[in-house]
Formats: structure tokens, C-alpha cells, sequence
């Protein structure tokens, strides 16, 4: 059961949870349609990233829409996954992991990537830390 309850304000769950907050939620919305719809990355790498993230951050209701895929074979998705598995666990990343991401990303990529990783990060959390579940009536 979810820690507070669903405001009148959003169209989930997490959305009405935020919605306590009208002019978070219309920023948070916002920041997140300009993550989302941006074609820098695959749907797929995104979606990727956002379910290891899912089982890290601990958020019940992200975990239900899809577990990590098992095998990657794209290697972008599959080294944005590892940065984003990595995220979890530490503050930093090692000279050689940047070197990693250097390699196969440009820097506008890199930074839109980890911007990527501590939104969904940030909106995992918020849902951990409200208890949502993925059976919540709103």
C-alpha cells in the first residue's frame, strides 16, 4: 500500500503520487517527455536501462512491466546497460569505464545518457520510497 495518498493531479499512479506537488509534477512531465521522446537513443536501449534500473532501484511498480533482458546483442544498449547496472552500485565511474564510454558514445551522448540513468533513477526511488505497487488503485 502506498505511503500517502494519490492526489487528484496526473494520469498514473506515479504521476498522482507527484501530483501533491502541481508545479513539480508539470516540471518532472515535462523533463521527462524532453528524455523520452529524444531520438539519441533506441526505445529499446532506453527500455533496457530503465528495467536494470527497475530491479536496482527496488521500485515494485516499474519491476512489473519487464524483467532485464537476458541477452543484448546490440552493443550500445548493451554498454548503456552496464553503466546504468553500475550506477547502482557507486558514485563514480573509473577512468577506464569512461574510456569504455568514449569509445562508443560522443560526449552529448554520454551526458544524455546519464541524465537518462538519474531520472529514472530519481522516478524509481520517489516509488520505492512511496511503497508503489503495481496492483495500486487509483
Amino acid at each position: 500500500m502506498e505511503m500517502i495518498s494519490f492526489s487528484q493531479h496526473g494520469f498514473t499512479p506515479f504521476q498522482q503520487l507527484l501530483g501533491h506537488n502541481k508545479g513539480i509534477l508539470e516540471k518532472w512531465v515535462s523533463l521527462e517527455d524532453c528524455i523520452f521522446s529524444s531520438e539519441t537513443f533506441s526505445a529499446e536501449l532506453k527500455e533496457e536501462v530503465r528495467r536494470t534500473l527497475a530491479f536496482n532501484n527496488g521500485c515494485e511498480y516499474c519491476k512489473a512491466k519487464g524483467a532485464p533482458s537476458k541477452i543484448i546483442m546490440d552493443s550500445r544498449t548493451q554498454l548503456a546497460v552496464n553503466v546504468a547496472d553500475m550506477s547502482s552500485k557507486k558514485t563514480h565511474l573509473s577512468n577506464s569505464e569512461f574510456s569504455a564510454l568514449k569509445e562508443m558514445f560522443t560526449d552529448s551522448e554520454i551526458s544524455e545518457l546519464l541524465a537518462l540513468i538519474c531520472f529514472i533513477t530519481a522516478c524509481q526511488r520517489f516509488g520505492a520510497l512511496l511503497n508503489l505497487v503495481p496492483n495500486c488503485q487509483i
